[in-house]
């Protein structure tokens, strides 16, 4: 898998499993370092990206937007009472990662009781709260349009280092919102209706100078592509009046950058700059809510509800393999030789991406809505009871590293950072449950 980094003027960037673009100044393409890690036998490559991008979590599931950080170190050990550098309460409740740039955690939040949707910044060093900056008070989805294991701040948000992106269920539409990096608002914008079912999940993804944004329901769904700077909307593609919740993921696949989506009983892929439909094929389920996740050549969704299905693509869309597991809630993670996913309940699997031969599974017990990461050789994924799973990425077999409980439920993925861990996980339970933003930090840091 390759990432290529270029520079030219302004922050903006691709996030994709096939690419990551960064402009910053001149014109030339950084060199690209392989990083093989020889126990596994799994090789990536991963571009060397400018400081401040190359130690942050910018978006939703990381710098490539697949859940891959090859070149990061994180602690596999914590508890309560070991590992643990901070830990901050968060009001409300969500389900959405933290992000991380320079030196600030922003993450989003909701307080059901005061129909509040918030925003939040923390100080990385110390955990302490920076700014909390109100963006929609009333007008939340009744009862009957939620999801019990939802919330009113699903969202991961995104940066490009000079922006904060975020989108809401509000008032029966979907609304996005940029604020500065000090909490100021800078624009809001009204994408479209949404007809809700259980709520509003999709992380914005960021590409060149827009921001995307995935709305499928059952009144009718959507592709939107926004101006990052004005807010203004540069195009919107309608798609099925079905229910779903996947974000979407841009990819260099086959050679050509590629919006790729989930859900709607197809696996649909447009073009990021236009919003063109480049060739869509039947598959997964009619309902689906992992990212789907890419190699240079192959692409891979999994869902969902009702039906149950796994399956690769071609960068052209001709189905190359699929079987029947259903990995429904959490995202995959794709290296070039191997797919590992976790299902919701609770089975961690291996296939070889080539032919989707089995290489391992392996029954880890427990529930899970969150989505595993990679660091270094390592993947990492957290259970609906708090504990998080750390075990080797490996197609030899199931090699455990350690159970971490922490908490007593995690719905969000992990945030990996050089060195750092940061998770967002509830103590205790209804009404007195509280939402912790912890830090976790290795003995050398």
């Amino acid at each position: 898998m390759r990432y290529d980094a270029m520079k030219q003027f302004s922050f903006l960037f691709l996030l994709g499993a096939g690419s990551v673009i960064l402009t910053l100044g001149c014109g030339r393409q950084t060199p690209v370092n392989e990083i093989t890690t020889e126990k596994s036998g799994i090789s990536v490559q991963n571009a060397a990206l400018p400081t401040e991008f190359a130690e942050a979590w910018p978006a939703w599931r990381g710098p490539t937007g697949d859940g891959l950080a090859t070149d990061r170190v994180a602690p596999t050990q914590w508890s309560d009472e070991q590992g643990v550098a901070w830990m901050s309460d968060i009001p409300g409740r969500g389900h959405g990662s933290p992000i991380v740039f320079g030196d600030r955690v922003f993450l989003a939040t909701a307080i059901d009781a005061e129909q509040q949707q918030r925003l939040l910044a923390y100080d990385r060093a110390t955990g302490d709260l920076i700014w909390d900056q109100l963006i929609h008070e009333g007008n939340f989805p009744s009862s009957g349009e939620s999801h019990r294991k939802g919330s009113n701040a699903n969202v991961t948000l995104a940066t490009d280092g000079s922006r904060i992106y975020a989108a809401f269920l509000n008032n029966r539409q979907i609304i996005a919102t940029a604020l500065d990096l000090d909490g100021k608002l800078v624009w809001q914008q009204e994408l479209g209706a949404f007809a809700s079912q259980f709520g509003y999940a999709p992380s914005p993804v960021l590409y060149k100078s827009f921001v995307l944004f995935a709305a499928d329901n059952k009144g009718g769904g959507f592709l939107a592509a926004l101006d990052a700077e004005s807010g203004e909307i540069a195009w919107k593609k309608a798609r099925a009046a079905k229910n779903s919740h996947s974000s979407p993921l841009v990819a260099t696949v086959g050679g050509r950058d590629q919006l790729l989506i989930c859900g709607c009983d197809e696996v649909s892929s447009y073009d990021p700059a236009t919003g063109e439909q480049l060739w869509s094929t039947p598959g997964t389920a009619t309902t689906t809510c992992g990212t789907m996740v890419a190699t240079d050549e192959r692409i891979f969704a999994s869902g969902g509800y009702p039906q149950r299905q796994t399956l690769c693509l071609s960068s052209a869309g001709e189905v190359l393999w699929s079987e029947r597991t259903k990995i429904y809630e959490p995202s995959m993670l794709a290296l070039d030789r191997h797919l590992f996913a976790v299902s919701d309940d609770g089975i961690a699997y291996c296939w070889k991406a080539e032919n989707g031969e089995l290489a391992w599974r392996e029954r880890l017990g427990g529930s899970f809505s969150a989505s595993p990461v990679l660091a270094g050789e390592n993947i990492y994924v957290s259970d609906l009871s708090g504990k998080t799973y750390v075990f080797r990425a490996s197609a030899d077999g199931y090699e455990q590293i350690s159970i971490n409980q922490l908490g007593t439920d995690c719905y969000a993925s992990p945030c990996i950072l050089p060195g750092e861990i940061l998770l967002r996980v509830g103590f205790g339970s209804e009404p007195e449950r509280q939402e912790k933003l912890v830090c976790i930090r290795g003995s050398e840091n």
